[in-house]
Order: C-alpha cells, then structure tokens, then sequence
C-alpha cells in the first residue's frame, strides 16, 4: 500500500516518480523478506529508490538520508539528484524497519518527503531526537517540558478520554523503561512497537488513525521525515535532540524543536510504500 500526503505546490509528474520511487524501493527489500539480512534487504532498497529519484524532475539535494550513521554510499547527506526543476531538499529512509524485514514480519516502509529547499531540519551530526506527536488535539495542550502526567491529563481531557483508553505508542527500547513506568503511573498502558516510529507519528497525526499520542526517543532523521507527514496533515510535534552515542556532541543540542522548526514549509510531499 502507497500512501501520499501533501504535494499540491508540485507537479503531478514528480508525485508519479516519487511514487514510483518508494515502490521500486518496497519491492527491492521485499526480495528479502525472512532472509535474515537486514543490510542487504536496506541496501537494495537504497539502491532502487535512488535510481527512479535519479531522473526525477526536480533538482534535489538530500538533507536527511542514509547519512553519517550509516556510512552510506547512496542517497547521502548532500547528495544531489533529479533532472532539472523546482529546488526542493529530500528527506529519505530507503526502508524503516530494516529488522522487521530480515525476520519476515510486518510493518516496515520505504518513505521520500520533500519540501522547499532550505525547509527541512539539517543537523545531521546527532543521531536521536525526543519526540511527542500527536494529532491536531494536541496543539497548544501539549509540551515536551511538561511532565508525562500532564502531557497525558491534557490530552484525555482535549479527546474526552480516560487515560486508559488513550492509545499511546513507544519504541520497544531498553531506553524507554522510565517512560514506560511514567505512562503506567499516569494510568496509560503503552503499545510498544519494535521499530517504525515515522508511521506511528502519521498515525497519530491522520484523524481517526488509531494512535493518539507517541512519546519517546527514536532517530533523528526519522523524525523530520515524520514532521512533513505531520505538519501537512495539521498535526501536533516537538522533538528535543538526545544523544544516545559517544560520537554525537552534547553541545547546542538544549531548547525544544517546534514542527516550524523541523519543516519551514506547508508545501511538502510525503510518500511511503509498506514492504
């Protein structure tokens, strides 16, 4: 199943081949579905998506792709790609949920978001990134510096909802264990998902989605592909940059991203592809 979000400001022919992008992409890593090997099933995925981004008709430059985490040699930070056309920055993660294909299970995508050039988020030097999103609900209600009783206290009072029936989604980490215990205190019992925190933040943004708030750490890139879905659909994110390695500075990392923030542009796209 494909789903695009936005793209009105574009033209139809480039909304076909980022289309057409992510379902080369979903139908290279499905060659890998139960094979055991994650690298290889993200591999052919890159691989298939840059070669339709390739001739795309736009002039592109990635912002947010397999980058220095990665050390990839394709669809990489300042990559340049397309044909000629409207300048717009690329957001990628080739296949989101990498694991989830290697042992055959469900829930993985291949996504592409694009905005104007200059639009999207850039700091491409720390990995994870805290995150709340949740759907137009949430705004003005919600905060990260607020307290996860709170947070939730606010959000069942905004949906009319008792903190149980609250449905709240958070990455099955070891990172995440106080939060959890936060969110049972609060009288939240979480679902935990293994991977795949870009389609729980569409979840949660699309009205009727099934998900009303996702709270927790997950990857930063992820994140600003997430915030196109999220603004383009009137949702409600922050996010807070939260080193988990060594490697990632600790330095100009403080203050509280706001969905402007992360994408400056109502005028974006967001395509994903299930595997």
């Amino acid at each position: 199943m494909t789903t695009v979000i936005g793209g009105s400001g574009l033209s139809p022919e480039l909304i076909a081949r980022v289309r057409e992008a992510t379902e080369a992409a979903a139908e290279a890593a499905r060659a890998w579905f139960g094979r055991g090997d994650k690298n290889a099933a993200d591999a052919a995925a890159v691989a298939a998506m840059r070669s339709v981004l390739a001739t795309a008709p736009f002039d592109g430059t990635v912002v947010i792709g397999e980058g220095e985490k990665d050390d990839a040699p394709m669809l990489a930070n300042g990559e340049r790609l397309g044909s000629g056309g409207p300048a717009l920055d690329i957001a990628v993660d080739p296949l989101d949920g990498t694991r989830l294909v290697a042992e055959g299970l469900a829930g993985s995508i291949c996504v592409i978001a694009l905005a104007p050039a200059g639009a999207l988020f850039a700091r491409n030097d720390v990995f994870y990134m805290d995150k709340i999103v949740a759907g137009a609900a949430g705004r003005g209600i919600l905060d990260l510096r607020n307290s996860v009783a709170d947070n939730v206290a606010a959000l069942s009072s905004a949906l009319g909802k008792a903190p149980s029936e609250l449905v709240v989604v958070v990455l099955d980490k070891p990172r995440h264990l106080g939060l959890r215990r936060e969110l049972e205190a609060a009288g939240v019992a979480p679902r935990l998902v293994g991977e795949g925190d870009i389609s729980a933040a569409v979840q949660a943004a699309i009205p009727g989605g099934g998900i009303d708030l996702v709270l927790g750490i997950g990857g930063t890139p992820e994140g600003v592909v997430a915030a196109c879905a999220v603004r383009a659909l009137g949702g409600f994110m922050q996010g807070r940059l939260a080193p988990q390695t060594p490697v990632e500075p600790r330095d100009g990392i403080d203050g509280i991203l706001e969905l402007d923030d992360l994408v400056e542009s109502d005028d974006v796209l967001f395509v994903s592809t299930s595997v």
